[in-house]
């Protein structure tokens, strides 16, 4: 048996107080399997709150958290083409419904969930990709092109909204319109923002149909529940909001009869379930833009292994601008 050191917990509770690094054994890829040399791991909310316990009890005795990350393929199983050894890969679901994830030197996967990372990108880069990246593209086209549309893209300063908003951008879109905190409304007019509103202001959809010059038709939408008032001020007849999250209490109270009679969509997007086709396409796309440098990846943290505890902290409130990253092996 080979040990290996992994970022781990076996009681939910404060980041600091139930994360450690231990040794438990190295995994080895079963059939249909790749092992991967973990260089970086992402840490996102979605790990943190179930570290934490806000969604439900532990769900196994002992977790390796983290969905995200990057490495280096260094074994297969069997069915596994050999050639993919030594391959450069960016990682999703690694903790999806299992109980070992990408805070630890090595993760075994299915080798679907390990894409082939393009030279032109680093390990960081690889790790900050998984659900922030896929979940932006998933909102942005699951109806389509937004070729010539008015997209409004809230929490345009956070990780998905800052994916959506260049994703926008580089298809085309007429105006790609951000709300944001005014401690995030720089970065995402980098990101490529054509217009910023401060989410909080009473007048804000008013601004954003100026700034529209008209109304929205893609709403790339973080917290659906607080901002619907807004969304039905501006939404076009047979727009889209496409939803990746809202405040569990209260519970959303959806305008069924306003949005029929304007023909309008509602689409929830939950990354770990998305359809295959719309995963290829998701990947295909990041990949292509990784290629030519196309994306800008912010990274708000980078902790050191034994500190992984940090990344989860940071992930628990809303001011880190970026990705929260484990440094485990960077020269993996």
């Amino acid at each position: 048996m080979t040990d290996m050191q992994a970022l781990c917990y076996d009681r939910t509770g404060p980041a600091r107080e139930v994360l450690a690094l231990r040794a438990v054994e190295r995994p080895e890829p079963g059939p249909g399997e790749v092992l991967v040399r973990v260089a970086y791991s992402g840490a996102n909310p979605s790990d943190a709150k179930t570290r934490s316990g806000a969604r439900a009890p532990i769900p196994f005795p002992l977790v390796i958290p983290d969905s995200d990350g990057a490495g280096r393929i260094v074994a297969t199983g069997p069915g596994v083409d050999p050639a993919r050894r030594g391959q450069r890969v960016w990682l999703w679901n690694a903790a999806w419904q299992r109980p070992f994830g990408s805070a630890a030197q090595y993760v075994c996967l299915p080798e679907a969930q390990a894409v082939p990372l393009p030279d032109a990108a680093s390990y960081a880069q690889g790790a900050c990709l998984g659900i922030p990246a896929m979940t932006a593209h998933r909102c942005l086209f699951a109806d389509g092109p937004v070729t010539g549309a008015n997209v409004l893209v809230t929490g345009g300063g956070g990780a998905v909204g800052a994916y959506a908003v260049q994703m926008a951008k580089r298809r085309g879109a007429a105006r790609v319109i951000a709300t944001a905190s005014p401690a995030k409304a720089d970065h995402a007019r980098m990101m490529g923002a054509d217009a910023v509103i401060d989410y909080r202001d009473p007048d804000a959809a008013l601004q954003i149909r100026a700034e529209a010059g008209g109304g929205i038709d893609r709403i790339v939408e973080v917290e659906f529940g607080a901002n619907l008032p807004v969304t039905r001020a501006v939404l076009n007849p047979n727009g889209v909001v496409a939803t990746y999250g809202s405040m569990a209490e209260p519970e959303p109270v959806l305008p069924f009869y306003p949005m029929l009679f304007a023909s309008q969509t509602l689409r929830m997007v939950l990354v770990y379930i998305l359809p295959p086709d719309a995963r290829s396409a998701a990947i295909r796309d990041i990949n292509g833009w990784l290629e030519t440098g196309a994306l800008t990846h912010t990274v708000a943290l980078e902790a050191a292994f034994a500190e992984g505890w940090r990344a989860h902290e940071a992930c628990e409130g809303n001011d880190r601008i970026g990705a929260a990253l484990i440094a485990v092996d960077p020269d993996a």
